[in-house]
């Protein structure tokens, strides 16, 4: 009786799926690995590893070290992946999933990305409503004041956020923008995976973000629902944060991007150890440290 091929793998081609193994395995090993290592990640005997390395080393995706006996990635695979990231126009990818996200929630969504302390609208896809919210592209907003700005400063490293902190000028403590209170919800944001403008931008209007990583697993844009307080009450907040987290988790993997997890840093959905790293900023503003005020020539 013939054994029937498996309909997800049937169309494969195994000794290009091997290779293509082999490739990853190598990508995850800056110092490179020696043919027996490389074979027994892949799960691969060692011959046939060997025989895949040669042919791709003779078109230059794979290099071998004879000194150290250590195979690594080659030249052509830089090429191939420079290719691709030269390919990438990240607005119109993103307003795929946008259009997507606002038929499944129906409501606006917006796409952010930052500018030093402000927020740049790149991108909106508007709701069939007809009370329903609009910004043009190119409108700014502040990062603290907006959920897109908020979820920014969420999911930045402690040493990106600090400087943001620092750039707010020396003001009497009820004007500071930047308090221990809007730190500790910065935790929060961190450990739910989404960010929240409560009327703060626009009174009647709620707004939803999330964070689009790149693919060094920081911040590249936020990805806002946004609406009217009547259709976006306390009780659908949760559930558009899940959906707009999960928007922009697609959106970083179909773009190369990298969610902080990925990379060893703490993942904002997770919380624990990526919002710990806020307590050095709340020392910093409870602390009296001075603070950089913005250059006047600037």
């Amino acid at each position: 009786m013939d054994k029937k091929k498996s309909p997800n793998r049937s169309s494969e081609v195994q000794s290009l799926t091997r290779a293509l193994t082999i490739l990853n395995k190598l990508s995850n090993n800056d110092s490179g690995l020696i043919l027996t290592e490389l074979a027994q990640i892949c799960q691969l005997p060692t011959s046939t590893t060997h025989r895949l390395l040669t042919t791709l080393e003779n078109n230059r995706f794979v290099r071998f070290n004879r000194s150290s006996n250590l195979w690594s990635v080659g030249v052509q695979s830089f090429v191939v992946g420079n290719a691709f990231a030269r390919s990438r126009n990240f607005v119109p990818l993103a307003k795929a999933f946008m259009r997507h996200l606002m038929d499944e929630v129906g409501e606006t969504v917006n796409l952010a990305a930052q500018d030093q302390d402000e927020m740049v609208y790149l991108a909106q896809v508007e709701s069939h409503e007809i009370m329903r919210t609009s910004v043009r592209p190119g409108s700014r907003v502040p990062l603290h004041c907006s959920a897109v700005g908020k979820a920014i400063l969420a999911g930045m490293n402690e040493n990106d956020r600090n400087m943001i902190i620092q750039l707010e000028p020396d003001a009497p403590a009820e004007n500071q923008v930047f308090t221990p209170k809007f730190l500790e919800n910065l935790k929060k944001t961190q450990v739910s995976g989404y960010a929240i403008d409560d009327e703060e931008q626009s009174i009647g209007v709620r707004c939803v973000a999330s964070v689009i990583y790149n693919e060094n697993g920081g911040p590249l844009a936020a990805i806002s629902i946004s609406g009217p307080t009547a259709r976006i009450t306390n009780a659908r907040i949760p559930t558009l944060g899940r959906l707009v987290q999960k928007t922009c988790k697609d959106i970083t993997a179909e773009f190369g991007g990298r969610l902080p997890l990925d990379i060893n840093r703490p993942l904002h959905a997770t919380g624990t150890k990526n919002a710990s790293t806020l307590n050095n900023a709340l020392q910093l503003i409870t602390g009296g440290a001075t603070k950089k005020t913005r250059s006047k020539n600037s």
